[in-house]
């Protein structure tokens, strides 16, 4: 029986990185991955290539705007085969990269095979139906999530789609309803309406991206409305049928009266559940809340040496970079480090449809609801230098204080590059900085990025630039 330090079962963005931490941190480390590549479904069916798809999207609506930035492009067209092929190759590159990674720092990878706990210390490999066992000191839970449906609603890969199939599309659809209205329902709602298609977002809550600040939910409603996509709150699907033409969609709206919509292709994303299926966990003492694993604040279960982190954990946000930090915070206490604590708060949010949204902390809303006497402050877009030469000038920031002491609750970002310098108020949450010590930080100019300064001054009604 081969023997290790620890065993993750799951090559995801948290798995494939907690183990090249853990090896270069001297645990011996071996990866049980199903399927016969690297990378899980972030690099696979998730982030990248949906990522590859949205810049896409942005280069077209460039294009389609080239003779107000002085060029004339004649016969513009979208060649979607060679989307897919750009796709797949960057997937592909990726796959190979985590591979040689794992080459490198000298982790074991058992793919194409299935992990499952065998008992305390014991991992069961079945491969080709085979099984075989593993012996280790630890074992890691990385195993992910796969996207949910909803009642009598069958995916059939072909009309009624996830993340996965849509992916796939031989072609732009003339019409695409998204069922959802949360990072993966408005990215590809995003997409495909820049590529042409009639889109219609149904959602059943009071507004869109609901997990963002309520102000970044309406300025993000409004550029959607824009663009043409159509955007049906407090809607409740109760059905959707296949038809000829695509399907469907019957649902109830937000005055409790049915209505219908066709369309020829749907999309599911109503969120993820945690692929905990065969895996052994019943073997252990670790808790489960609606098919969610336990955790404490280092990732590691009821079970002793257990840990789990990512999409299947309780409590966390389902994020790639999340999965990643739990896992480096895991090995770490397995290694012996002095590592901190996951904190939920201390986590970014980034989606990125068009305008994109990056946000980090506490909504207008869950500060107040949390006691704190609250401060906020906001900056357009419009007054930035560089989003004027971008010719973006949609959106804002905004940022959210403590009004005493300017303690920083939460910066919510909408607009141009909100995905990136979003990074610096993340950083600053992190080290405890105040609004103050931002609103003194030298801002390089003409950035974007500049914009979050003339923000952090904006609380204080010292704006520069508006």
């Amino acid at each position: 029986m081969a023997k290790y330090d620890l065993v993750i079962i799951g090559s995801g963005p948290g798995g494939y990185v907690a183990a090249i931490r853990a090896s270069q941190w001297g645990l011996k480390t071996a990866v049980v991955e199903k399927d016969p590549f690297l990378g899980g479904t972030c690099l696979h069916v998730g982030c990248i290539p949906t990522k590859v798809f949205l810049h896409h999207a942005d280069l077209y609506d460039n294009f389609k705007r080239a003779e107000e930035f002085g060029f004339e492009v004649k016969g513009l067209k979208v060649n979607w085969p060679s989307m897919l092929a750009r796709k797949d190759k960057i997937v592909k590159k990726h796959a190979g990269g985590i591979a040689a990674l794992f080459k490198k720092n000298k982790v074991e990878s058992i793919t194409g095979s299935w992990g499952r706990i065998a008992g305390p210390g014991r991992v069961a490999v079945e491969k080709d139906g085979k099984v075989s066992e593993l012996e280790t000191t630890y074992t890691m839970l990385a195993t992910g999530s796969e996207a949910r449906s909803l009642p009598g609603v069958e995916i059939d890969g072909n009309t009624i789609l996830t993340n996965r199939e849509i992916l796939l599309l031989e072609s732009i659809p003339k019409s695409l309803v998204v069922v959802g209205s949360g990072a993966v329902g408005v990215e590809f709602a995003s997409i495909f309406r820049t590529f042409g298609a009639e889109v219609t977002i149904l959602e059943m809550l009071p507004r869109v991206v609901p997990l963002e600040d309520e102000d970044i939910s309406a300025e993000l409603a409004k550029a959607f409305q824009k663009k043409g996509i159509r955007i049906q709150l407090e809607s409740v699907v109760e059905s959707v049928n296949k038809n000829a033409q695509g399907a469907t969609i019957t649902y109830k709206d937000r005055t409790g009266k049915s209505a219908s919509i066709a369309a020829e292709k749907v999309l599911i994303a109503v969120g993820r559940r945690p692929l905990i299926d065969n895996i052994g966990i019943e073997n252990t003492k670790a808790k489960l809340e609606r098919g969610f694993v336990h955790t404490d604040a280092y990732s590691e279960t009821a079970e002793p040496r257990l840990y789990a982190i990512g999409d299947i954990v309780a409590g966390l946000p389902q994020l790639a970079h999340a999965a990643s930090m739990e896992g480096i915070i895991a090995v770490g206490r397995m290694a012996g480090k002095d590592v901190q604590p996951f904190d939920r708060k201390r986590c970014p949010n980034a989606t990125y449809c068009e305008p994109q949204i990056g946000s980090i902390g506490l909504t207008e809303k869950q500060a107040r609801e949390a006691g704190f006497e609250v401060k906020t402050g906001k900056f357009p877009f419009l007054a930035n230098s560089k989003a004027s030469i971008l010719g973006q000038h949609e959106g804002f920031i905004k940022v959210v204080a403590e009004a005493k002491y300017g303690e920083l609750l939460g910066v919510h970002a909408i607009g141009p590059l909100a995905t990136e310098i979003i990074a610096e108020p993340t950083s600053a949450l992190g080290l405890e900085a105040t609004l103050d010590d931002m609103a003194a930080t030298v801002h390089a100019h003409p950035t974007v990025w500049e914009a979050m300064g003339d923000a952090f001054n904006s609380v204080r009604g010292l704006t520069i630039n508006y």
